[in-house]
This record gives structure tokens, C-alpha cells and sequence, in this order.
């Protein structure tokens, strides 16, 4: 696999593993109220991977001549919880046709 599309599958699941950390860091500051340190640590560590997940879906795009509609598809996935594994898996999933937009 070329290094561009490797570099996006692993950006694209630490990102969703940054999410699940900062939703339970959420769920501790908001709903049980017992401090925001999960927020404070999560929040900077999901900041910088989305940034990583948007330069890794844009290198991957071109490395795999993606077209731009899919290129779209896959920046809007860094916004909602836990998509990016799903855009990296119809993308990069072994026997699966990829998503073409």
C-alpha cells in the first residue's frame, strides 16, 4: 500500500479513538460533573488528528486519483463521531468497491 494511504488509514482510526476519548471526557465534564481533565487532555490530542485526518484524506486523494466529490465526502467525515473509520474502510477495506461520489 503507498505510504499516503497508509499514513491516512492509521490518522483515520486514531482519530476516531481521539473522539471516543473525547466523548467520554465530555460525558465526565457534563453529565457527571466531576471535572473537565479528560476534556483538557482529549481536546488538544483530537484537535491535532483531525488536522492529521483532513492532510491525510487530501494525500490520499491524490495518490489515489479520488475524485473530488469523494475527496469532499471524505473531509466532511472528520466532523461526526467515528466516520472516518467509515470512509477509511469503503475506501481502503480490502474487497470492497470504493465510494465514488
Amino acid at each position: 500500500m503507498p505510504s499516503a494511504l497508509r499514513l491516512f488509514r492509521y490518522v483515520a482510526i486514531a482519530e476516531a479513538c481521539s473522539w471516543a476519548g473525547l466523548l467520554t471526557g465530555m460525558y465526565f465534564k457534563y453529565i457527571v460533573e466531576s471535572g473537565d481533565l479528560g476534556v483538557k487532555i482529549f481536546g488538544p490530542i483530537h484537535g491535532l488528528l483531525f488536522v492529521l485526518y483532513v492532510a491525510g484524506v487530501l494525500a490520499a486523494a491524490r495518490q489515489a486519483r479520488w475524485s473530488v466529490g469523494t475527496a469532499v465526502l471524505g473531509l466532511a467525515c472528520a466532523v461526526p463521531p467515528f466516520t472516518s473509520l467509515w470512509f477509511e474502510r469503503r475506501m481502503l477495506g480490502g474487497d470492497r468497491e470504493p465510494v465514488t461520489v
